[in-house]
């Protein structure tokens, strides 16, 4: 049995210096890797909606901190993404060397996409680009290493058991004038 790991834990801010006025945004990407990811293609998917086990959800967070013996929390998240099984005689989702097929519809924010392939479906579960937004004058003036600690959780279905993962980012810095 192969594990799920965080990979690919990147900060990336808008810009190196800021103001004291201003707000610090920082993109935090990462994607789930491994055998939650690998689970999650069309038999699996099918064989859960036909035994009615339709909806299945990812909490994660991201906790974003300053500073570096002594961390100060700036920013947390605390969300979900929904991935719900469906079947469909739609024309624009039909594949045509299959009478029927079961689509996933994967929410984000509240926002529905429904992807063709079974990688993009993956690629919109489980790939993360999330906005993490704090003032600047929060941390002061100066230098100020920035990281952020990412979890993530979810439950068993007949495709997969329960399980969490967590990492953490490499720090990067920033300059407050």
């Amino acid at each position: 049995m192969g594990s799920t790991t965080l990979s690919e834990i990147i900060l990336n801010p808008d810009k190196p210096e800021y103001a004291q006025s201003d707000d610090i945004t920082i993109m935090v990407s990462f994607k789930i890797q491994g055998e939650l990811r690998d689970a999650l293609n069309e038999k699996n998917w099918t064989e859960s909606y036909n035994k009615y086990d339709n909806l299945f959800k990812l909490k994660y967070g991201i906790k974003a901190t300053s500073g570096g013996f002594r961390k100060k929390e700036l920013k947390d998240i605390d969300t979900y993404r929904k991935a719900s099984f469906f079947w469909t005689r739609n024309p624009k989702l039909v594949n045509p060397m299959k009478e029927k097929r079961v689509w996933v519809q994967v929410a984000k924010n509240f926002e529905p996409f429904i992807k063709l392939t079974e990688e993009e479906v993956k690629a919109e579960l489980f790939d993360f680009n999330e906005k993490v937004t704090f003032k600047a004058s929060e941390i002061g003036s100066g230098k100020h290493k920035i990281s952020v600690d990412v979890w993530s959780s979810w439950q068993k279905h007949l495709w997969t058991d329960s399980g969490d993962v967590k990492g953490s980012s490499k720090e990067i810095e920033i300059t407050v004038n």
